[in-house]
């Protein structure tokens, strides 16, 4: 608030060494100087926020560092041999592997690393009476929760980026590091693609190899009023991964016979390029696929397919849902976790650590429980991916009620 007050008084003397009477002539300065008090963060934040809040994110991070440390040496020696039989360089495992494996760990277990670090310090504070002495003081459950939320809101928009947009890409080069240097098999071949690429229009493939991004056996039937107009065949057909935009294919070997009431007409070729709306994650689906896409390239993977009719769209919702649902897990369990340790027990934080570990695996296996429900029991992807955050909010509503005040 004294940030605010020197930039205004300098601003009142520098108009006035102009000869402008800041009073009565600018009022609006005094507007502006209300509207900065205002937005001023000292306003909202105090010093035992800042406290609270150095506390949290700073347990938070170790939290991470120690976890994956250990994750990370574990993962190490069961793939040591692995490593050394595909003669993986050493740049490629950390850079490629170890590199995206932190933050792809990280973000998957950080509702896990969000309890432990509000049950630890939180549990220390009590101990050591700080909570009491904060409670003693006026200061109500209310107003202590508040630098908790706002680390929550670093955090959950931390999570929701990295989930959104840095961790599908890195996924991706994790992914093919795997199927080099640790024999993870991909399925990179489709048999029998038909798909609807156009209003009226079918597209079929035979053979699909996505390693050579190369078809066999196509075809491409388009109808109208029910009946076919065209139908075009090509022994291979090619996506160009060089092209400035998406949907360009190459067909080679072609044929197009073009129906005209009762006569037909013939066109053949060696090679053309052609514009299609498919591309090869079209016609490839493998396991984990929906968790290289960002969340842009998510929603307009689920429009196309839905579009089209297809019904291969259910885990991309689910992911889709669960990434924004993910980020607000960290206030449901910090407030658990700040209702349970905030109360002084005999016996330390041990019994609260536990109590904290145990739900938050519990939390994690129903996010996988649940997306499982939308997969094989028609549930529906939104709620599915909510349902963890429900039953948490609830534990954590009846948490709060019965938290120190």
């Amino acid at each position: 608030m004294s940030k605010v007050k020197v930039i205004l008084d300098t601003i009142k003397k520098r108009l006035k060494h102009l000869g402008l009477k800041t009073s009565r002539k600018l009022p609006f300065i005094n507007k502006i100087g209300h509207l900065l008090m205002m937005l001023s963060p000292t306003r909202y934040i105090k010093i035992l926020d800042w406290y609270i809040i150095r506390k949290f994110i700073g347990t938070y991070i170790y939290a991470i560092l120690l976890i994956i440390s250990i994750a990370i040496v574990f993962d190490f020696n069961e793939n040591l041999s692995k490593f050394t039989q595909y003669h993986a360089p050493w740049r490629a495992i950390i850079f490629d592997y170890y590199a995206n494996f932190i933050p792809y760990y990280s973000n998957l277990f950080s509702p896990l690393f969000v309890f432990i670090a509000v049950i630890f310090f939180t549990s220390k504070l009590a101990s050591n009476s700080e909570v009491i002495a904060m409670l003693a003081a006026g200061v109500s459950i209310k107003r202590l929760m508040r630098p908790y939320m706002i680390s929550c809101i670093l955090i959950a928009g931390l999570t929701f980026y990295l989930n959104s947009f840095v961790i599908p890409h890195g996924t991706v080069i994790r992914q093919n590091f795997e199927s080099l240097y640790r024999n993870s098999k991909k399925n990179t071949s489709a048999e029998n693609v038909q798909l609807q690429v156009a209003k009226n229009t079918i597209a079929y493939i035979q053979h699909y190899d996505d390693q050579y991004k190369r078809g066999y056996g196509f075809s491409l039937v388009k109808f109208k009023d029910k009946k076919i107009v065209s139908h075009m065949t090509a022994m291979e057909i090619q996506y160009d991964t060089v092209a400035d935009t998406k949907y360009h294919w190459k067909v080679s070997n072609w044929k197009i016979r073009t129906l005209r009431g009762l006569k037909e007409h013939i066109q053949s070729g060696a090679l053309k390029d052609t514009v299609l709306l498919m591309e090869p994650t079209d016609l490839v689906y493998s396991k984990g696929q929906q968790e290289t896409f960002t969340s842009p390239e998510l929603l307009d993977y689920i429009s196309k397919q839905t579009s089209r009719g297809s019904g291969n769209v259910v885990q991309y919702e689910v992911e889709f849902h669960k990434r924004i649902a993910m980020s607000f897990s960290s206030f449901i369990l910090t407030i658990i976790g700040l209702s349970l340790s905030s109360r002084k027990r005999k016996g330390g934080m041990g019994l609260y650590l536990g109590i904290g570990l145990g739900l938050s695996f519990s939390y994690i296996m129903l996010q996988t429980v649940s997306a499982t429900f939308a997969i094989q029991a028609d549930t529906p992807p939104m709620l599915a991916a909510w349902i963890p955050n429900i039953i948490f909010a609830v534990i954590a509503y009846f948490c709060y009620r019965h938290a120190p005040s």
